[in-house]
């Protein structure tokens, strides 16, 4: 029987944010064939560090993973877009260095994930929501540096790929700036369904989820 475990942070675990609605993994279970199951092992307020601890409390029949994780990452580096700056080459090597240490994370990350041999996918860190526009360009400037992260590891290592800037398209699919609402989560669930319908057990190669 396919079992779809969800890993990672609030993208997955949001039911704090939906208000009695359905959250990722009951919008997933709805969507699912008959036969298969998810499990949310995903956790609240986690960060790519913290994913090692989900994947070695896995269910046994485990047989399929799907992995979002590094919002948390960013929020914790984003005081970096209020600190000045003495040059644009300064800035531009102080991103540099939060991009290298979300990598070697994210790496290892991907690491303890992997060597358990089942079929895994990953997700970007969607654009969030800002009232301020100013801050909001902010925001999706710096996610760039680490969706890049995640976008050439997926494909690196030939996973499938969540793209959530494209499947949470719309200030309705967010609870409030950061974390999905009711809508957005039902979107989520219903590209997780395809992805893991569509690509088979036995390959591994890159494919983009953007709907």
């Amino acid at each position: 029987m396919p079992h779809i475990v969800l890993l990672g942070d609030s993208i997955f675990d949001n039911r704090a944010y939906v208000q009695g609605g359905p959250d990722v993994v009951t919008h997933l279970r709805r969507r699912l064939p008959d036969g298969w199951r998810a499990t949310l092992q995903a956790v609240d307020g986690a960060v790519t560090g913290g994913v090692a601890a989900q994947v070695r409390t896995l269910p046994p029949d485990a047989s399929h993973l799907v992995v979002s994780v590094g919002g948390n990452d960013a929020l914790r580096a984003s005081g970096v877009l209020d600190e000045g700056a003495r040059s644009v080459a300064g800035a531009v090597n102080r991103l540099g260095e939060i991009r290298e240490a979300f990598q070697r994370d994210y790496r290892a990350m991907l690491d303890a994930v992997l060597a358990h041999r089942l079929p895994t996918a990953v997700s970007t860190i969607y654009d969030a929501r800002y009232p301020d526009p100013l801050r909001q360009r902010l925001v999706i400037t710096g996610l760039t540096l680490f969706n890049d992260v995640i976008t050439r590891e997926a494909f690196a290592r030939g996973l499938p790929l969540l793209d959530l800037r494209l499947i949470c398209d719309e200030a309705e699919d967010y609870a409030n700036p950061i974390e999905p609402s009711v809508q957005g989560g039902a979107k989520i669930a219903t590209a997780i369904a395809a992805l893991t319908g569509a690509v088979a057990k036995e390959e591994r190669r890159s494919v983009v989820f953007a709907r």
